[in-house]
């Protein structure tokens, strides 16, 4: 269904909207995320939200964060992964990019910075869950990685079914090209190896899942996440058993689509 210059898709639970461009994408992801911590603040519940990095929540995040009139002060934040061992200053830490393009912007009531070069990581991770439990986040903005991974969850690592909350992963080569081709580190040898994640079902326990996915380079995945079978050598397949998510795309984005857009 199309409306105005965007285009609507169901896809099973999962929603699809289609914009013209990057801009307008993040501008509907974010004006879906600040109409749901509006409604969450009116309830008088805890507003814990998960927030992804990269170059997929640039526009959404630059949006979101000049709207006016947001209950920040009631917002607990997490972000949902990080590079193990790398320096919080690196331009790639996402440490880093979350100040810049979140907490410096916006006065939240706490944010949970996850550290990726903590000298026990695992006690770190441990203690990052009992934080993230306690908030009980209500809302994730999402991205899909080009090798549909969810979080840092890629394929060889990814388990709908993860008895882990919050675990260490080996990063597949295909992820790491991502981080290059997106200009984080100028080869693949400079990734790390290694991050710390939540797992599949940590952020699925979340009820509402906004994800943000422009640019040509994701329309590979965006057509696997609709169809193909569900399994872990496509995570973003699990997002169609999801009861509410939304995956805002652009037109680039969408370029697989062309049967249903």
């Amino acid at each position: 269904m199309s409306t105005g210059n965007v285009t609507r898709i169901n896809a099973g639970k999962m929603k699809l909207e289609v914009h013209p461009n990057s801009k307008e994408l993040g501008a509907a992801a974010a004006q879906a995320a600040a109409e749901e911590l509006q409604r969450l603040d009116q309830l008088g519940k805890k507003i814990g939200v998960i927030f992804a990095t990269g170059a997929s929540q640039f526009d959404t995040l630059e949006a979101l964060t000049v709207i006016k009139g947001l209950p920040w002060c009631h917002v607990q934040g997490f972000h949902m992964d990080e590079y193990v061992g790398l320096d919080e200053n690196h331009p790639a830490s996402f440490r880093r990019y979350l100040r810049e393009k979140l907490t410096q912007r916006v006065t939240m009531r706490d944010f949970f910075e996850m550290d990726g070069t903590a000298e026990d990581i695992e006690a770190f991770g441990r203690e990052y869950m009992r934080k993230l439990d306690v908030a009980n986040p209500q809302i994730c903005l999402l991205g899909i990685g080009e090798n549909g991974h969810l979080a840092f969850n890629d394929p060889a690592e990814a388990k709908f079914d993860d008895p882990q909350a919050i675990k260490v992963v080996t990063l597949d080569k295909e992820c790491r090209q991502q981080q290059v081709s997106e200009g984080w580190f100028k080869s693949t040898e400079e990734v790390p190896e290694t991050a710390l994640t939540l797992t599949i079902p940590t952020l699925f326990r979340v009820p509402k899942l906004i994800v943000s996915v422009p640019g040509g380079r994701k329309a590979e995945a965006i057509q696997r996440t609709l169809e193909e079978p569900i399994a872990t050598h496509c995570p973003s397949t699990l997002l169609r058993t999801h009861p509410d998510v939304t995956i805002y795309l652009d037109v680039e984005s969408a370029a697989g689509l062309s049967k249903l857009v």
